[in-house]
């Protein structure tokens, strides 16, 4: 007799995408406890208020880390209609460039939703100033998240003053105010550059700045552990 215990594998990931965002298993994953967002919510996402886009990212890093991703493989067709000749992120994200912290994957969005930049130790720089800026003066992101990870190479040599070559030190007198914060703890480094790096964008831009008053962005700091895959707010 054949085994159908994986018959439901059958469907393939592409397959089962296009049936979510038909509709046809938003009842499973609610019932299997995954915090779901419909077609129409995606859609829509910039229309989200800021508090509600910093909840949208943190949902997606609560599935990531339980390993019940939702954006995995997606339809190249949809992928198109929605992302050929236009970008509407919800979010925008500042974070190092280490190959461990793949931000679209550690929210759970597929390709479109976050604006992303990066640089060793999620530092600001006038580029990812003028960056940023577009982000939320054009696109219309709701929330900007600062996000530093766990045992962080660039705060580790920043904070032993190591010989690098070229121009990596060059990082260094960005990530220096956060240092002299928290002494010798490189946890409490890390958390306390990324919350240097998010008020640096509050205070350094007035785009960024003006927005945040307004009500329009939400502007926040969080730390990615590489060991629980889990990002929590600083």
């Amino acid at each position: 007799m054949p085994d159908h215990s994986g018959a439901h594998s059958d469907l393939g990931r592409r397959q089962f995408l296009k049936r979510v965002l038909s509709g046809a298993v938003v009842g499973v994953a609610a019932q299997v406890g995954i915090e779901f967002v419909s077609p129409q919510e995606l859609r829509a996402q910039t229309n989200l208020s800021p508090d509600a886009a910093l909840q949208e990212l943190l949902a997606g890093n609560r599935r990531f880390a339980a390993d019940q991703l939702i954006s995995i493989e997606p339809d190249p067709a949809i992928l198109k209609e929605h992302t050929v000749y236009k970008q509407e992120p919800f979010a925008a994200v500042l974070a190092c460039a280490d190959s461990r912290v793949p931000v679209e994957l550690v929210f759970d969005q597929t390709i479109g939703p976050i604006f992303v930049t990066r640089v060793a130790g999620n530092v600001v720089t006038p580029e990812i100033i003028a960056s940023l800026e577009y982000g939320v003066a054009v696109l219309g992101v709701k929330v900007l998240l600062v996000v530093g990870h766990s045992n962080c190479g660039a705060v580790k040599a920043a904070m032993k003053a190591d010989t690098v070559p070229g121009q990596i030190s060059v990082l260094y007198q960005h990530l220096l105010p956060a240092m002299k914060q928290s002494g010798d703890n490189l946890d409490k480094a890390i958390e306390a550059n990324a919350r240097f790096q998010a008020e640096l964008l509050r205070t350094s831009s007035t785009v960024i700045r003006d927005a945040a008053k307004a009500g329009k962005l939400k502007v926040e700091a969080g730390v990615y552990d590489l060991a629980t895959c889990k990002v929590s707010l600083s």
